[in-house]
């Protein structure tokens, strides 16, 4: 499965890969903004243009950016590398002139999205290009991959994701690593509910009583959907966004809920989900009704996504440095996807640094080296 390292072994330049960053970083996506998803993507076709590797770009819809798809050898049938990348963030746009600037301090370097999820496809890009470039050879096709949409669940790029995977042997994804490095080798499978609730309005100084409050239904719902969680089974529910009401002084006739749920298999995803269809109010007089389910699938860490895992480690001590996989996360990400259709899938590759989603998001300067030299190893030794 594993081939020599290149004998090239100063290939690497860690302060250009980082002005790579900075131009992403000051390009806000988040995935409310195509326009700005867009730019991105021009930015990711424009490092390509010198690579000799065939670029295709594909539109989804008005709400979304396009996808971006490279490949090394458009004309294989054989099954290669599958790099997985999304450049949609989630900060509004204004964070970076407001509560995260692009800065460096120390071996610190913050900015909105620069950790989840930017600075680590462009170390991608970087062991890409090497290769083009000469230093080392990849035994196995490469295509890359670069979507709109991961952050709120893939919903215009699974299919695409998917048909890419059905060629591949091995998916690598450059989601950011966790603490001390690690790679991801499993993930909880994600669910989303919308939850709306119809009452009936009515004053609420002079007919209270005529009135059948839709937030009131709604409160007793959110505290039942919040007691579905169950840490022993790996279960935990989250009512995240809420919205009803027309003025203080009228009893609500609308209330709309969001719901996030997180589970470790299908069997307690099935149970889940009925019973989030389940849910009835109190109050007759209120209607209920709920959309959704499993959005991503769990990624199990199994004997397929295991031979993948050792192979890697394999290579990183030969990088000197010993790889480790955290226990299941309960992120979702696009690995899911691609880890249940039985393709060996790696998460996880991208550079260290902490507070993705936060305005603390940082990466550090001196993991760029490294994870790059991992990336670039990955690429032309699986075979």
């Amino acid at each position: 499965m594993v081939m020599d390292l290149p004998k090239n072994d100063h290939f690497i330049d860690s302060d250009h890969i980082l002005s790579v960053i900075k131009t992403l970083v000051e390009i806000e996506s988040p995935t409310s903004s195509p326009a700005g998803v867009n730019r991105v993507l021009d930015e990711v076709v424009r490092l390509f243009g010198d690579s000799g590797a065939t670029i295709d770009r594909f539109h989804t819809t008005p709400e979304y950016g396009d996808i971006v798809r490279v490949r090394s050898h458009p004309a294989s049938q054989e099954p290669g590398i599958l790099v997985l990348s999304h450049v949609d963030t989630v900060h509004p746009i204004g964070t970076l002139h407001g509560a995260l600037p692009y800065r460096r301090e120390g071996d610190k370097v913050f900015g909105p999205g620069i950790f989840d999820m930017k600075a680590c496809f462009a170390i991608a890009i970087a062991a890409f290009k090497s290769i083009a470039a000469g230093v080392g050879t990849a035994k196995l096709p490469i295509t890359m991959l670069f979507t709109p949409d991961e952050e709120v669940g893939s919903p215009v790029s699974r299919q695409t994701i998917e048909a890419e995977a059905a060629r591949a042997k091995y998916v690598l994804v450059t989601e950011p690593t966790r603490e001390g490095g690690k790679v991801v080798t499993a993930r909880k499978g994600v669910g989303r509910f919308v939850i709306k609730a119809t009452g009936a309005p009515s004053h609420a100084g002079t007919a209270h009583q005529k009135g059948h409050s839709a937030i009131r239904a709604m409160a007793e719902i959110i505290g039942t959907i919040e007691g579905f969680t169950d840490y022993d089974r790996g279960i935990t529910t989250n009512v995240g966004l809420i919205s009803g009401g027309t003025g203080v002084n009228v009893i609500p006739e609308h209330c709309m809920i969001e719901a996030d749920l997180r589970i470790c298999d299908l069997a307690a995803a099935d149970e889940m989900i009925a019973r989030f269809m389940a849910l009835k109010p109190s109050n007759p007089h209120v209607k209920l009704t709920v959309e959704g389910g499993l959005n991503r699938p769990p990624y199990k860490h199994d004997e397929v996504v295991d031979r993948l895992f050792v192979a890697a480690a394999k290579i990183a001590n030969d990088l000197g440095f010993k790889l480790e996989a955290v226990p299941q996360t309960g992120g979702g990400a696009d690995g899911n996807f691609t880890a249940v259709m039985g393709i060996p899938t790696l998460d996880g590759l991208g550079v260290e640094g902490n507070g993705a989603h936060t305005n603390d998001e940082y990466i550090l300067f001196s993991s760029i080296e490294p994870r790059t030299r991992f990336m670039h190893a990955l690429m032309t030794r699986l075979a």
